[in-house]
């Protein structure tokens, strides 16, 4: 499966290139997995089975910014300093993020995924891997623009507490509105999707309707475990971070948390073909990598 060259844009590929003094040498491998061992033990986050070649960009990229010549001299800074910890935490957890992003996505689910969950009395949805928060109000404009926001419990996981912190806000830049305006209409919105926002000053502050129905926490797909039985997993641009072991995991607790014939949305950069979990899901929107989950 690909790792996230697949999601790359300028800065990424500048970052890219700062791997030509962060090879993927023997020497350096082992002081990856010291830092990243170190990291675990410390602070309880496991990025042991994260892709290598993404690890080695981040990890380099914090070298630069603090100055540390060598990744030994990192280690020491992060199981020193808080701070270095949270600044390289956001790097590793690449926490990049808009509302209707990929819009097709969100109209393959509104064409193809909502007519189902209409059949459920109570609904449960996950979003692993929430950043800050934008896919999360995404999916509950969509659920209450289809008239199902009342009967729904959206929970939205990710390992970033501050994150987190951001997300439950529900604060976004206002220069970001206008692209958000546009996703939400290429995504087959109704109505305008000012109505689910306050603009004040250089901020719009999403509704209170829609923060009721969503739950943030944290969770790890490393290291916790299924937490509900949920109609509807999405987690995109997530899995393309992880080693072949991890993605495994990860695929293996959304299938147990969904219920049959629930639905696991991976977006078009990421497939289950070749996981270890690919029987367990039929193709519901190719395009969009948007599977149902088998009944046995």
């Amino acid at each position: 499966m690909p790792d996230d060259a697949l999601n790359e844009g300028p800065g990424a590929r500048r970052g890219r290139q700062a791997d030509e003094h962060l090879p993927a040498h023997p020497e350096v491998d082992i002081e990856v997995r010291l830092i990243l061992e170190a990291i675990y033990q410390r602070y309880h986050y496991d990025f042991r089975d994260y892709a290598p070649t993404s690890l080695r960009r981040r990890l380099k990229a914090a070298m630069q910014r603090f100055e540390c010549p060598t990744l030994s001299h990192l280690q020491g800074r992060l199981l020193r300093e808080t701070e270095v910890f949270r600044s390289v935490l956001r790097d590793l957890t690449v926490q990049v993020s808009e509302m209707f992003r990929d819009p097709e996505y969100f109209l393959a689910l509104r064409e193809q995924v909502v007519p189902v969950l209409r059949t459920y009395p109570s609904l449960k949805l996950w979003v692993a891997g929430c950043s800050s928060g934008e896919e999360a109000y995404s999916l509950a404009i969509l659920m209450k623009e289809e008239g199902l926001l009342d009967r729904t419990l959206i929970y939205a996981t990710d390992i970033n507490q501050e994150a987190l912190i951001q997300a439950q806000a529900g604060v976004y830049r206002i220069d970001l509105a206008p692209g958000f305006t546009e996703n939400h209409r290429l995504s087959g919105g109704k109505g305008s999707l000012s109505e689910h926002y306050t603009a004040a000053y250089d901020h719009i502050l999403l509704d209170k309707s829609l923060k009721e129905r969503i739950v943030f926490s944290d969770h790890s797909l490393s290291t916790d475990s299924v937490f509900a039985e949920v109609q509807l997993v999405s987690c995109r641009n997530v899995l393309i971070y992880f080693n072949r072991a991890l993605q495994d995991r990860a695929l293996g607790l959304f299938s147990e948390a969904l219920c049959r014939h629930g639905f696991l949305g991976l977006g078009a950069r990421e497939t289950l073909r070749f996981s270890a979990h690919a029987d367990d899901f039929t193709e519901v929107a190719p395009h969009e990598r948007i599977y149902q989950r088998r009944s046995q």
